[in-house]
C-alpha cells in the first residue's frame, strides 16, 4: 500500500510520500536509543512540563489538525475536533498524574520481615524504545493514548503509522519536537508494514505496541514472542448492545445510533450487534431504524454531517460484501443496504440496519467496520448473555437494564474488557481500556497503561548491621 493521503470523500490523491530507506531508519534507531539513554534519568517534573506544552499546542492547532484527520481518513470534522480535544485531555491527565501512578510501592512490613530484609520497595522504571504500530481510524487519539503514558514514565517512541494517514504522522513527530523533547524521544517512520518486523527484531527496539487488525496483531505478536520481547495489542471487536426490558427504551435507541455510526461506524469499541429483549424489541426497532434513516450523510467537512465516507475503497467494498452475504442469506434490510444514491464520488455507505440475522451469515461472527448494524431479538437474559458472548472478540460491551440482578449477571457473565450500562462505551484517561479473546491483551490508559512499558524492579536491602 502506497503511503499518501487520499481524499475519501472524492477519491482523490492528495500527497504521496516515499518510504524512507534503511539508512533512515537505522539513523531514526539510533537517534532514540540514544535519546533514551538521556531522558530516562529526567525527573516527573521535567517531563510534565514537556507534555503540557505539547498539550498547548496540540489545542492552539486544534482546528488545522481536525481538517487534516478529516482530509485524510473522512471523519466528521466535528468528530475530528472532539478528538483533539480528548488527546489534549489525555496528555495533561497525564502530566498531573503519572508520578502518583508510578509511585515507589511498600510491600506489607511482615512480607519484608519474612523475607529477611531490614526494608524493601518496588519501583517503577522504563523499558526503553517502544515502537507502535498504529492504525488510521483514530488517527490522533490511538497515537497520543501511547504516546503520552509511555513518555511521562521515560520511555521514547517510534511510530509506525497506518499509511494513508501520513500528514497526522507527520504532524505528531512535529508536534512533540516543538514541545521540546530531546531529539529522538518521538519520531514517525514511514515505512510500509513489510519493514516492522526487522525494527522490532532490532535489540535496541524494547517492545511494541498495536492497534489495528487482528492478522496485524498476529504478526507483530509472532515476531515479538520470538525475541521475547513485551507487546501490548488492541485489535478489534464486535461490541454488543444489550437493551432489557426495564431499559429506558427512547434513550438506549437514541445512544444505540451514536454508538453505532461514531467515526463512520469505523471504531473498534463502536457498538456492532444490537440485542434486544422481546417484550422490547418492536418500540427500540422502530425508533432506532427511524434514527438511522435520519442521520446526514456528506461532505464531512460540513458541520451538517452525521456520516462521512469510509476510509478507504477496499473498506467499503469488504462492508458491501459482509452485507450482501447476509441478504443473500435471507437476512432483512430494515434501512440501507447500499450506497447512497446521491454520492457520485467517493466511499460513502448508507447507515444500514439488518435483522433476521442468523449463524450461517458471515456478518454473525465477522467485525463490521462502517455504518452497519445487526438487530437481534432474544426471549430473555439468558440468550441476551449467550447471544453476547457469541463471537470471537471481546472488546466492550453496552447493556440497557434499570435492575439490579440483570447488572449483576452481565457484570458476571460478559466476556469483555468493559461492561458499559445506560451509555455506549467511550474511553477515558482515568479507566483501563483493552480486551480479550481476539481483540487483544494489555491494557492502555489510567494507571493499567502507564505500567505496561515499565519494569517493576523489585529492590531488597539486606539485615542492618
Amino acid at each position: 500500500m502506497p503511503i499518501a493521503t487520499v481524499n475519501p470523500a472524492t477519491g482523490e490523491t492528495l500527497e504521496t510520500f516515499e518510504p524512507i530507506a534503511a539508512a533512515e531508519i537505522e539513523r531514526r534507531i539510533a537517534a532514540a536509543d540514544a535519546a533514551y539513554a538521556r531522558y530516562r534519568t529526567t525527573g516527573f517534573g521535567e517531563r510534565a512540563r514537556l507534555l503540557g506544552r505539547a498539550a498547548d499546542l496540540l489545542e492552539q492547532d486544534g482546528d488545522s489538525v481536525a481538517r487534516t484527520m478529516t482530509t485524510e481518513m473522512g471523519k466528521p470534522v466535528k468528530a475530528a475536533r472532539a478528538e483533539v480535544a480528548k488527546c489534549v485531555k489525555a496528555m495533561r491527565w497525564y502530566a498531573e498524574h503519572a508520578e502518583e501512578l508510578l509511585a515507589d510501592e511498600q510491600p506489607a512490613q511482615a512480607d519484608v520481615e519474612d523475607s529477611g530484609a531490614s526494608r524493601a520497595v518496588v519501583h517503577y522504571r522504563p523499558l526503553g524504545v517502544v515502537l507502535a504500530v498504529m492504525p488510521w481510524n483514530f488517527p490522533l487519539w490511538q497515537v497520543v493514548r501511547f504516546a503520552a503514558p509511555a513518555l511521562m514514565a521515560g520511555n521514547v517512541g517510534l511510530l509506525k503509522h497506518a499509511s494513508n494517514v501520513p500528514r497526522t504522522a507527520l504532524y505528531l513527530e512535529d508536534l512533540f519536537r516543538r514541545a521540546g523533547f530531546p531529539e529522538g524521544c518521538f519520531q514517525t517512520l514511514l515505512v510500509g508494514s513489510d519493514a516492522v518486523e526487522e525494527i522490532l527484531r532490532d535489540d535496541r527496539v524494547a517492545a511494541a505496541t498495536l492497534t489495528g487488525s487482528e492478522p496485524a496483531g498476529r504478526s507483530v505478536a509472532s515476531v515479538a514472542g520470538d525475541e521475547i520481547k513485551k507487546t501490548v495489542l488492541e485489535l478489534g471487536g464486535s461490541d454488543p448492545y444489550v437493551v432489557l426490558p426495564s431499559a429506558d427504551v427512547e434513550r438506549a435507541a437514541r445512544t444505540a445510533v451514536t454508538a453505532r455510526v461514531q467515526n463512520n461506524g469505523q471504531s473498534c469499541i463502536a457498538a456492532k450487534r444490537f440485542i434486544v429483549h422481546a417484550d422490547v424489541y418492536d418500540a427500540f426497532r422502530e425508533r432506532f431504524v427511524a434514527g438511522m434513516r435520519e442521520l446526514t450523510v456528506g461532505d464531512p467537512l460540513s458541520e451538517d454531517t452525521d456520516v462521512g465516507p469510509l476510509a478507504s475503497e477496499q473498506g467499503r467494498a469488504d462492508l458491501e460484501e459482509l452485507v450482501d452475504d447476509a441478504l443473500g442469506h435471507g437476512a432483512t434490510a430494515l434501512c440501507g443496504g447500499q450506497r447512497p444514491e446521491a454520492r457520485e464520488r467517493g466511499w460513502f455507505y448508507s447507515p444500514t440496519v439488518l435483522a433476521d440475522i442468523t449463524p450461517k451469515m458471515r456478518i454473525h461472527r465477522e467485525e463490521t467496520f462502517g455504518p452497519v448494524a445487526t438487530l437481534y431479538r432474544v426471549a430473555d437474559l439468558d440468550e441476551a448473555v449467550a447471544l453476547a458472548n457469541d463471537t470471537p472478540f471481546g472488546l466492550s460491551s453496552n447493556v440497557w437494564t434499570r435492575d439490579d440482578a440483570d447488572i449483576a449477571r452481565c457484570v458476571r457473565d460478559l466476556q469483555a474488557g468493559g461492561v458499559f450500562f445506560n451509555g455506549m462505551t467511550a474511553s477515558h484517561p482515568g479507566l483501563p481500556f483493552g480486551g480479550i479473546k481476539r481483540s487483544g491483551y494489555g491494557r492502555e490508559l489510567s494507571g493499567h497503561g502507564i505500567r505496561e512499558f515499565c519494569n517493576a524492579t523489585t529492590v531488597w536491602y539486606g539485615p542492618d548491621e
